[in-house]
């Protein structure tokens, strides 16, 4: 794998922790095995799906990013006065590291820790950044963030805040979103805290605008993954024999993404045949949607309290400050 030179930079370190491609086949097949078949979104974000989702971020219908961006950027100095200076600053699934850039002068944290799984795609991020605030300690590392990196990586001192922007918590069911912040209470200790956006409940006809873009970018982003599971698992899917579906849940809360078999097929992954009737589904994506009071509700039953919330004037997306309870 090429990877950008990042040690041509003395404030930029990299190390890279990628999981093993046996690690992968084994999720992939316990997905493929479920009923109803299921791939899990770790998977969008090889090279070329980093690539497709900031291209998402971008487009006139996906109103979370620029919304997002635009209350970090309108209360950065607030931000700052309630999460403090100079801590270390961790986010995991870093991807370009656009939004932290709104915030590392008010914050002007010791150390920032970007952690992705795509290594060349966090090489060139954290290169690029480190070239940009030459001041910055930027440590970053090639990991999944739910495994056990922190074994291997020696963190600074200093006041921890997790920094998990773009309403990443969204893709996690609720009781798996409960066990990601309470996870996260070891990391930050006592002192520490959370900042996370959090998208909005909203009209179905904005959300659903928003996963089924008029370019068809989204579902590019969607198909892709299939492409990455090739790569991965040695698999042969054709993707022309499978198509994009997005729709909001009203029940659940949530946007759901498919990508459904367009006729009967066997694939093969990883040497194990795979069928899929005509019509039937890959679960591939969840984004789950909360009112500021549920959001406050399942911080608490993790351990955490909203100390603070920004919003758009609009109500369409969120920012919150968490912490431990004293």
């Amino acid at each position: 794998m090429k990877l950008v030179a990042a040690v041509e930079l003395d404030n930029v370190s990299f190390e890279d922790q990628q999981p093993a491609q046996v690690d992968s086949l084994a999720d992939l097949l316990k997905g493929l095995g479920c009923a109803p078949k299921q791939i899990n979104p770790r998977f969008f974000y090889d090279a070329r799906g980093s690539e497709l989702f900031e291209k998402i971020t971008q487009l006139p219908e996906y109103y979370p990013t620029r919304t997002e961006k635009a209350i970090l950027k309108h209360n950065a100095e607030d931000i700052a006065s309630l999460v403090g200076r100079h801590g270390v600053l961790i986010e995991p699934g870093s991807g370009n590291c656009e939004k932290v850039r709104l915030l590392l002068d008010a914050l002007h944290p010791s150390a920032y820790i970007p952690l992705d799984i795509s290594a060349e795609f966090l090489s060139a991020s954290a290169w690029q950044l480190g070239k940009e605030f030459s001041w910055l300690n930027v440590q970053a590392v090639c990991a999944d963030f739910s495994g056990p990196w922190q074994e291997h990586t020696q963190l600074p001192a200093g006041k921890r805040v997790v920094f998990y922007p773009g309403s990443t918590i969204g893709n996690m069911d609720p009781a798996s979103a409960r066990a990601f912040l309470s996870g996260l209470r070891p990391l930050i200790g006592p002192g520490g805290g959370v900042l996370i956006g959090v998208d909005l409940q909203k009209s179905e006809t904005v959300l659903n605008a928003a996963y089924n873009d008029a370019q068809g970018v989204t579902a590019a982003f969607n198909l892709n993954v299939l492409s990455a599971v090739n790569a991965i698992a040695d698999a042969d899917f054709q993707l022309d024999m499978f198509s994009h579906q997005a729709f909001y849940n009203t029940e659940r809360s949530r946007i759901e993404m498919h990508l459904i078999s367009k006729r009967k097929q066997t694939v093969n992954v990883g040497g194990i045949p795979v069928l899929f009737e005509q019509g039937e589904s890959v679960h591939t994506e969840n984004s789950y949607k909360y009112s500021l009071e549920s959001f406050a509700e399942l911080a608490a039953t993790a351990g955490l309290q909203v100390q603070r919330s920004w919003c758009d004037d609009g109500q369409l997306f969120s920012v919150h400050y968490l912490g431990v309870p004293e």
